[in-house]
């Protein structure tokens, strides 16, 4: 925000967000300093880095990277069209029109001379403070001062005594990066499953894990599905090659990735981002053996579940947070309600819903379908306003699909849901509204004629 921002930004963000990286800059690094954080943590600031000059400034203020984007741009021939959004742009840059695109002359060469020019003022500021490298000069506020010379009616009043503080800290306390962040993977669980499963993953051989899991240990999963991905490729194991039970609360990110023979089910809840980038996995979450309560009426996992998965089957018993299956792109979900935002800019998969939805369900969904079983008849004022007019009863090959998943469903969880809804399934498949995007519909025709086509 503030000066940054490209060209393709909304005027209203270009105008009114943001805050001028001095300051943004200036409050991490005290805050850093005050807690003992600044030796392991790389600082990197940007927006409207041009010259030398910044770089100095940004460096005394506590920045350790420094990002360059609009001056570069320019410096390969962009002549600040602001029409990047548009396809048009004039000099070839920010287009994939051919005929535009030949109109490029930059080169390499142009940004490296740039970036020459700025590093050479750099050296003539460092040189006429006395400072021999650039590790040096970072975090030295005590090397800025404000010109008294300025006399600009902008400028009266500006107060930048607290961007120059530099905080009360030990002597000798470091202002720059100087060791890396303590490992945060050697204490991973998947090391202890990938252990386990040491024969799944080199012979293909069955295997059953029982672990129990506490919410620090997140994205589970992940390091497991890396190697699988490594010794087989994207087609991993045969199906439920590794069945992990898991009893406990999972952290953040839990199953992420998961590669096609993986198959998690937890006996207990997780927290955002359960199923994220899910990759032909499967997972299964359920409560405790021993609770009182009705899952269903009752969130079990958090928000932004199965962002961007690929490929795989997921099952939820209990409700979901906001934002429920957002950029899914392949994975086939079964959840028994979920916040706003469901199904938020889904392109791909299948998504059954056996319960209610919180507000603007599908807003821009572009691709896959779900499937809402609207009991109450509320759905029509949940689901996103451009979306009203893709909705859908059941065809007979939607049914089918739906039933398959909330067996499946049913096997995997023991959901009571699932099991209501398939022994009174003729009298409540009219209940349920598929969401169809109108794009996603004309694919679907196109690809049918043309396989009519090829057969014909």
């Amino acid at each position: 925000g503030h000066d940054g921002g490209t060209g393709a930004s909304p005027l209203s963000s270009i105008q009114s967000a943001g805050v001028p990286w001095e300051i943004g800059l200036a409050e991490t690094q005290q805050t850093l300093l005050k807690n003992d954080l600044r030796s392991r943590i790389v600082v990197q600031t940007d927006g409207q880095l041009k010259t030398g000059r910044d770089v100095a400034i940004a460096a005394c203020l506590g920045a350790d990277e420094f990002g360059f984007s609009t001056a570069p741009l320019i410096a390969t021939g962009c002549i600040m069209m602001r029409a990047c959004h548009l396809n048009t742009c004039p000099v070839g840059i920010a287009t994939q029109d051919p005929e535009l695109r030949r109109r490029f002359k930059g080169t390499p060469e142009h940004v490296v001379n740039f970036f020459f020019f700025v590093a050479e003022e750099l050296r003539g500021i460092m040189a006429s403070l006395g400072v021999r490298s650039l590790d040096d000069l970072i975090g030295r506020t005590d090397l800025l001062e404000v010109d008294d010379a300025i006399d600009h009616w902008k400028a009266r009043g500006v107060d930048l005594t607290h961007i120059l503080h530099f905080p009360v800290v030990p002597e000798g306390a470091v202002r720059r990066r100087i060791k890396p962040p303590p490992p945060v993977l050697d204490d991973h669980l998947d090391w202890e499953l990938l252990r386990r499963a040491e024969l799944a993953v080199a012979h293909k051989q069955p295997v059953q894990i029982d672990i129990p899991i506490r919410n620090v240990n997140r994205c589970v999963g992940g390091v497991l599905s890396s190697r699988i991905a490594r010794e087989h490729g994207a087609d991993g194991l045969p199906t439920d090659t590794i069945q992990v039970h898991l009893r406990g609360s999972a952290g953040q990110s839990f199953g992420g990735w998961l590669a096609p023979g993986v198959s998690f089910t937890l006996h207990g809840d997780t927290n955002d981002y359960a199923g994220k980038g899910l990759s032909g996995g499967t997972l299964a979450v359920m409560p405790p053996d021993d609770v009182t309560y009705r899952a269903e009426e009752n969130v079990i996992i958090g928000n932004t579940v199965l962002y961007g998965a690929t490929s795989g089957r997921a099952f939820f018993r209990g409700m979901a947070g906001e934002r429920f299956a957002v950029r899914n792109s392949g994975a086939h979900a079964v959840v028994e309600g979920v916040g706003d935002h469901g199904c938020e800019y889904m392109t791909g998969g299948r998504v059954v819903v056996l319960g209610a939805t919180g507000r603007n369900f599908a807003a821009g969904m572009s691709g896959g379908l779900a499937f809402v079983l609207d009991e109450h008849g509320e759905f029509r004022g949940k689901v996103n306003g451009a979306m009203l007019d893709q909705l859908e009863e059941l065809t007979a090959d939607d049914a089918a699909q739906a039933r398959a998943l909330i067996e499946e469903h049913l096997r995997r969880t023991g959901s009571p849901v699932a099991k209501r809804v398939l022994d009174s399934w003729q009298e409540l498949l009219p209940r349920f509204v598929k969401v169809f995007p109108t794009d996603y519909k004309r694919v679907l025709a196109e690809q049918a004629a043309a396989a009519q086509e090829i057969a014909a």
